[in-house]
């Protein structure tokens, strides 16, 4: 469904990242994932009009050139042409796209009475009562992803991190997430595990999102993907949203199932 290539090669787009060069290829934009090597690895479209002796700002080591740029051009689906001189950022380090946010990491359930950590009980809320309820869970037809809640546990959240306390299960929330039946699903929940528990409700399974995933993540331009159970989306980041994607997405799979964001932002 992504497959389709871009034919608006007049639109301009801007990007900062780190441009490489190495013994095994020409100058290139990396616009996904930067490997923390030195000197470091990555890759991208080939940059049409790159002369490193005109810019400021590079490092060379080991027949490997790089350094971080704004850049502004086009791009025709394989390569980015310059249109203007690139300006060095001065920074040496990139974010990596798609990284999860830990504080979407929450409990869309209220509280219980007393709060979560009085539900507890540390004597049967163990790691492997936790371990046999993540095992049910994932045994359902209709299960759509689950993730562990710690805000409620003091030694991840005010302090140095001691981590035999932060990963102690009697202080953490189990989140689980099921398209149906969620009265069974949490009595049978409750048979197994005794900590706090919150089961809600999801539109599509984990196994639906994974099919989706895999659909739209098979052409090139694809940077990267990954499913966000908490949203119950599929994050695709792409080189750039040409010829409508994310419309054409949103027809296919329905309105922001399918949330794609650009490595290249268009200028006009």
């Amino acid at each position: 469904m992504t497959d389709a290539a871009p034919t608006d090669h007049g639109t301009r787009y801007t990007a900062t990242a780190i441009v490489l060069e190495s013994t095994d290829h020409g100058p290139q934009l990396c616009l996904g994932g930067v490997a923390t090597s030195f000197p470091p690895q990555c890759g991208g479209p080939d940059i049409v009009g790159w002369d490193w002796a005109s810019v400021d700002g590079e490092e060379s080591h080991n027949g490997t050139t790089w350094g971080e740029y704004t850049v502004l051009g086009t791009y025709d689906g394989e390569s980015f042409t310059l249109a203007e001189p690139p300006t060095p950022t001065g920074r040496g380090d990139q974010d990596l796209p798609g990284q999860p946010d830990v504080d979407r990491f929450v409990t869309p359930c209220e509280p219980p009475p007393g709060g979560w950590t009085a539900v507890a009980d540390a004597a049967t809320a163990t790691d492997t009562a936790l371990q046999a309820t993540i095992a049910y869970a994932q045994s359902q037809p209709d299960y759509a992803g689950l993730w562990l809640d710690q805000s409620i546990n003091p030694a991840v959240t005010a302090g140095p991190v001691d981590e035999a306390a932060g990963n102690d299960p009697a202080r953490l929330i189990l989140n689980v997430k099921f398209t149906g039946h969620l009265d069974r699903h949490r009595q049978e929940l409750r048979a197994i595990w005794d900590g706090a528990l919150c089961v809600s409700s999801a539109v599509r399974t984990e196994a639906e999102l994974l099919a989706i995933q895999a659909e739209v993540t098979a052409p090139p331009s694809v940077l990267s993907s990954s499913v966000d159970i908490i949203r119950g989306i599929v994050e695709l980041h792409v080189v750039a949203d040409t010829e409508g994607l994310q419309q054409r997405l949103d027809e296919r799979y329905g309105l922001g199932v399918v949330h794609v964001t650009s490595a290249l932002t268009p200028t006009d």
